[in-house]
């Protein structure tokens, strides 16, 4: 009876204890869910909010996966599995990044990471344990030896941590470290265990999220948050406003949050004709389905054309019309992981005996890597305005090198899948007011938040299908005007790795048609982003995704260019791969390809003087010498990956 006695009360109090402390997890958990209402990256300069919110998510995590440990051992009983149903759920609902104020990326990523590692752990043990012991003078023994040996000799002939390719480029190029000519030296990294967890992260794969599935109530969330005396529960047609005409100017505060705001007061019913309708370029049709479905129809401007057509003969430049694609948080490694198809259409164009590609002889094509391309901080902020202005963040009046575009005969286009004004993050209004002739930005309410694991999607298609269909329009329309592009993605700014797979057809699709229409004569396309991966991850704690936070992607194809029979340019460009590189660098060689020679010849901006050459960088078309380079503060860098 005393035994009984006993175990009664040990299992109350195991019961007791457990239960205790699954609840202190929970209310850990609920504590790291305070929001920042200041925007996401004022709010990471509050950095006891960041390290208090990292402390009360861990410490969660961490008591519950020791908790389900015990319980895979029965040392607790096994019926708390209801606490981690109700743990799975909450979750779910609450961390799919659709916002950052209750930074579900962060806890969604860190949690489960952490969470699925406890796990294999805990069984791997479980496992160890059951045939050592128990079966020890069993025939099972022999088989576990057996299993052992084949583990050794599969992990010997393949090592998933290893990182022989991570210094790997495009067409079977790699990383050079000679000192003497480069100046710049990056230690390849020692674990790479992308191999390990990637077909762990895929959220997409294993939910089997496709598009269609992802929102059913898309028109009633657009009623509800649109506060639109224009629109009402029977519209069917919803007409988006232009961004770049009702709206110019500084913006007060976040210029997302007011940007969406104008536009939900501005939707207006497409089929209303007393209401005497603006001009759209973006209709969301309801008429076939509550999904709703986004037409696109970007309207050509003939008078723009014209007047544009006048100014051209003011500079002779290196290149009539200039791409920039630019996918926020993707390293150069990743770009290889993940844009596969991207990346073939990039070494069709790799130099090929003296910098020709033999197979376009009729259109002379030559692609170029940057493999030392810096980013200065690991966040968007500290990067934009030296990538798009020439300057630091902090520099007063800064300029939108659009406008050295338009004054020079371009017509300007911008898509991009966050609701911004411009291409640019800054947070003290300092930005002059500057407009792209044509604007697509997604401003819809249901919208999954950039930091979301997911492939990301809208009204049934990929966020990227749209930018890539409104740029492509812009392209075929002024096929005969001098063109200045932008496209700006966030599917890159996730923990994973694993997202940025989803946008690789559209981009390539997108590139091939326009190619294959020979509508990149004369042009310039520049994939870039401004800095590596820096979300909490399961790989956080390898130097591999600490080497890649600071090393972007860079990508340049360049056609019909008279500069690059000039030997000495070409040599330039085929050296700087290898070269010390930032967005000042960048930001000097866009305006180089729009003035040509007069370039060379244009003073140096400072913090005061508008000028399309910063003081900061040169044009990759120049050489580049080797570190230290004297116009660059490399005290002004997170991290220097540069030895």
């Amino acid at each position: 009876m005393t035994d009984i006695k006993f175990k009664i009360i040990y299992l109350k109090i195991n019961n007791i204890l457990s239960t205790l402390f699954f609840c202190i997890s929970y209310y850990l958990y609920l504590l790291s869910l305070e929001t920042c209402d200041s925007g996401i990256d004022i709010c990471g300069n509050k950095m006891n909010w960041i390290f208090k919110k990292i402390f009360q998510l861990s410490a969660s995590c961490f008591i519950s996966s020791v908790l389900f440990v015990l319980m895979i051992f029965n040392i607790i009983s096994r019926l708390h599995i209801f606490h981690f149903i109700i743990i799975f759920i909450y979750f779910y609902i609450n961390n799919h990044g659709y916002s950052f104020n209750d930074h579900g990326l962060f806890n969604f990523i860190g949690f489960f990471s952490v969470f699925l590692i406890s796990i294999m752990i805990g069984l791997i043990i479980k496992v160890f344990i059951s045939i050592i012991i128990v079966n020890i003078q069993s025939y099972k023994i022999k088989k576990f030896s057996t299993l052992i040996i084949l583990t050794i000799l599969y992990f010997n002939s393949f090592n998933p941590m290893d990182c022989s390719e991570w210094g790997k480029g495009l067409n079977n190029t790699y990383i050079e470290d000679d000192l003497n000519k480069y100046g710049c030296k990056i230690q390849l990294p020692k674990k790479c265990p992308y191999n390990i967890f990637k077909y762990f992260q895929d959220f997409t794969k294993i939910s089997q999220k496709d598009c269609k599935k992802q929102l059913t109530n898309n028109k009633n969330i657009i009623l509800s948050k649109s506060q639109s005396k224009y629109i009402n529960i029977n519209t069917t047609r919803f007409g988006f406003p232009l961004t770049n005409k009702g709206l110019i100017g500084r913006l007060d505060g976040l210029d997302d949050l007011v940007l969406k705001s104008y536009v939900l007061k501005n939707l207006f019913d497409i089929d209303n004709k007393t209401t005497n309708n603006p001009e759209s370029e973006l209709i969301l049709d309801f008429t076939k389905g509550n999904l709703g479905e986004y037409i696109i129809d970007l309207k050509y401007n003939e008078t723009l054309s014209k007047e544009r057509k006048s100014l051209e003969n003011k500079v002779s430049p290196y290149s009539n019309n200039i791409m920039i694609i630019f996918i926020d948080s993707v390293s150069r490694r990743n770009s290889i992981r993940q844009l596969k198809k991207t990346i073939k259409f990039i070494e069709r164009f790799m130099p090929f005996n003296g910098g020709y590609n033999p197979k376009y002889s009729s259109e002379k094509y030559h692609s170029f890597q940057f493999f030392k391309y810096h980013s200065f901080k690991n966040h968007t902020s500290g990067n934009f305005p030296r990538l798009f202005y020439g300057s630091d963040k902090d520099s007063k009046n800064l300029v939108l090198l659009t406008k050295y575009f338009k004054e020079n005969g371009y017509i300007t286009n911008y898509s991009s899948d966050s609701c911004q004004k411009d291409n640019t993050r800054t947070f003290h209004n300092l930005t002059e007011s500057e407009v792209y002739d044509h604007q697509f930005l997604l401003c819809d309410p249901n919208m999954y938040s950039f930091l979301s694991p997911y492939k990301k999607c809208l009204h049934g298609k990929t966020n990227v299908e749209y930018l890539c269909t409104y740029s492509e329009q812009f392209w075929r329309k002024y096929k005969e005007n001098r063109k200045f592009s932008v496209i700006i993605l966030n599917d890159g700014h996730e923990g994973t790795l694993e997202a940025l797979k989803y946008t690789d057809i559209f981009i390539y699709n997108y590139l091939n048609s326009l190619f294959n229409d020979n509508l990149f004569k004369d042009s310039t396309i520049i994939l870039l982003s401004d800095h590596g991966v820096v979300m909490p991850s399961v790989y956080s704690l390898y130097d591999f995704y600490n080497k890649e936070k600071g090393l972007p992607m860079l990508y340049l194809i360049i056609n019909d260019r008279k500069n690059i029979s000039y030997m000495d340019q070409y040599y330039y460009l085929h050296n700087n791969q290898q070269i010390f590189i930032t967005a000042f660098d960048i930001f000097n060689t866009i305006n180089h390809l729009l003035y040509g020679e007069l370039y060379l010849n244009i003073s140096n901006k400072n913090i005061s003087f508008d000028s399309p050459k910063s003081q900061f960088g040169q044009s990759l078309f120049t050489k580049i010498e080797p570190k230290p380079r004297k116009y660059i503060n490399f005290d002004d860098l997170e991290y220097n990956l540069c030895s």
